[in-house]
């Protein structure tokens, strides 16, 4: 237990880092700085400032964690610093829920599940930290840690079109569960697998206030309507098609995707 608490402060400060880095230097981060709950936070005029600050705060906590000595006040302003991380997600998810977190890089996906996962996890490890000491070593402990790191990287939504997306693909490629059936009637049920799995329709989600309104195939396509706060979400999938990336999305009544 001594050595799992003893890496704690390498784990949140990693993580720390990672994200003052990308809100300090990262120019697409910048510029979607008004998309995100900052903007709602902070005001859009300010929305970069306050992501710069923030950026800041992380750099000098994640500094204050990744050199020796460990010591508990570091662990108190981690603590701290993720705590705030939680309230601001809580805040964002009930203010504006299709905006994105800013958290660690810029993606258009809203906040969701995994990210209030993966900041009470950090704030887990900020809350051990407290009490960690200099790390003796232990195969075990840096396993834990390890898998800490992972867990971290998998509930991060800013990767993945690094690793999720590539890894669905190849799914769809090898088990080809899209494949049109032998009359050549694709069932509803396989477009929609597709829909769920593609970019177009993880961009809209947010939006949709209802199931399958309507449906129809024109020229190789499938239509699928949703019903959306402002108007209907249209999508369009190739029928028999077997990439979430050829999956299109057109909002009727509510401002176009970016």
């Amino acid at each position: 237990m001594h050595g799992i608490a003893a890496l704690q402060p390498y784990v949140v400060g990693l993580v720390l880092l990672w994200a003052s880095l990308t809100k300090l230097f990262s120019a697409r981060m910048r510029a979607e700085a008004g998309r995100t709950a900052l903007a709602r936070l902070a005001g859009p005029a300010r929305a970069v400032p306050a992501l710069r600050l923030t950026g800041a705060l992380e750099l000098v906590v994640a500094a204050a964690l990744l050199l020796p000595p460990a010591l508990p006040v570091e662990g108190v302003a981690a603590t701290a610093l993720s705590t705030g991380f939680l309230a601001y997600l809580a805040y964002a998810r009930l203010t504006v829920p299709e905006s994105s977190c800013g958290c660690l890089g810029a993606h258009s996906r809203p906040i969701e599940g995994r990210s209030f996962t993966r900041a009470g996890l950090l704030l887990a490890g900020s809350v051990v930290s407290i009490w960690a000491g200099p790390y003796t070593g232990g195969v075990g402990a840096a396993l834990v840690a390890a898998a800490q790191v992972l867990v971290l990287l998998g509930l991060s939504p800013e990767l993945d079109r690094h690793w999720l997306m590539p890894l669905r693909r190849l799914v769809v490629r090898v088990r080809r569960p899209l494949a049109p059936v032998p009359s050549g009637e694709v069932p509803l049920e396989v477009t929609l697998r597709l829909l769920y799995r593609s970019r177009a329709y993880c961009s809209a989600s947010a939006r949709l206030t209802s199931d399958v309104q309507d449906v129809w195939d024109e020229d190789g396509l499938r239509f699928v309507v949703y019903t959306t706060r402002e108007g209907s979400a249209v999508f369009a999938a190739p029928l028999g098609g077997t990439d979430p990336a050829d999956v299109r999305v057109a909002l009727v009544g509510e401002p176009a995707l970016a």
